[in-house]
């Protein structure tokens, strides 16, 4: 499943996938992976992302109730 909540969020802070991933330490592959659906992140990854981004777990990786 898509993770359009990340894309959104990278996008709002007018970042690259580049951008995030070096802010996070992984690769720019990872972080498309992640927004694809292609690839499920360990929560320390997870967490690291919504640090950068200034988000929460909830707001960046628990589906909706529609989801």
């Amino acid at each position: 499943m898509k993770n359009l909540k990340l894309k959104s969020a990278r996008a709002g802070k007018d970042w690259s996938q580049q951008q995030l991933a070096d802010a996070v330490g992984v690769s720019r592959q990872t972080i498309n992976a992640i927004e694809k659906g292609d690839y499920n992140p360990t929560i320390k990854l997870c967490l690291a992302i919504c640090n950068a981004l200034g988000k929460t777990l909830d707001e960046l990786f628990w589906p909706d109730a529609e989801e």
